[in-house]
């Protein structure tokens, strides 16, 4: 086997949370074009993805599901769907997130519950459902999009940046429990990326023009800039790398 077939994803199965739109999309679609079935999690949208995925000859299977409401037996049964469906379930992307923007001493409840619920709560459980299958075949790749704020506070959004950095400590202990049982656990920290979640920032001139002066390589990420590190982790190319958190952010976090 050469280097370039430890990237191939052929015969697998990779379930990709929030997989409607931006990074989320980017990277099913790319898992698609290295081999793999596609099971997409939204909440509002799929029909282009599967449109995407689709084209390179791969299957889809879209399941809606709303996290900030999903229980954890929800969370169970998404799973349970993806290898009853699809057949197994060899890959695992965390990617939905929200950000809710207040400064701290006005910080509402509900959006702070809402953010640790999406963020970290179901990323969490639906790791450790979908880790019970991968404990019993012996192999699995689980990606957890984290952020540069599971290294850095942030600006207005606290719970965002509590999430992040728990998400991190979460794709840490996974990884220890479960590499020695085949299974790798890692996650991808996006900088500042073209997406809707950075809308606001993007459209505030003085904040977009210090954003852009922090960055080394002086703009904005696009979706597509994340997954080749996607690809990677969801691959044999990665099967001694456990428990990282991999910036990819233009050079922010060595600025």
């Amino acid at each position: 086997m050469g280097v370039l077939d430890t990237f191939r994803l052929d015969g697998q199965v990779a379930l990709v949370t929030g997989c409607g739109r931006g990074i989320g999309q980017a990277i099913a679609v790319a898992l698609a074009e290295a081999g793999a079935d596609i099971a997409g999690l939204y909440a509002t949208r799929y029909e282009e993805t599967e449109q995407l995925v689709q084209a390179v000859g791969k299957r889809f299977l879209p399941i809606q599901c709303d996290l900030e409401q999903a229980t954890v037996a929800d969370l169970g049964e998404v799973i349970d769907k993806v290898v009853s469906e699809l057949g197994r379930l060899d890959i695992l992307v965390n990617n939905s997130g929200i950000v809710r923007r207040t400064p701290a001493v006005d910080y509402p409840e509900v959006d702070w519950d809402a953010v640790m619920q999406i963020n970290l709560k179901a990323a969490f459980f639906l790791a450790q459902a979908a880790g019970r299958v991968m404990v019993a075949q012996g192999s699995g790749k689980i990606i957890n999009i984290a952020s540069l704020l599971s290294f850095q506070g942030g600006i207005l959004v606290p719970p965002y940046s509590a999430a992040k950095h728990g998400l991190a400590g979460v794709t840490k202990a996974l990884a220890n429990e479960w590499a020695s049982l085949g299974i790798q656990v890692n996650a991808i920290a996006p900088g500042y990326i073209r997406t809707d979640n950075t809308a606001a920032l993007r459209a505030n001139p003085q904040r977009n023009q210090a954003l852009l002066d922090r960055i080394p390589a002086g703009r904005w990420g696009e979706s597509s800039d994340v997954v080749g590190a996607a690809v990677f982790l969801a691959s044999a190319a990665s099967d001694f790398v456990n428990g990282i958190i991999l910036p990819v952010d233009g050079g922010w976090m060595a600025r």
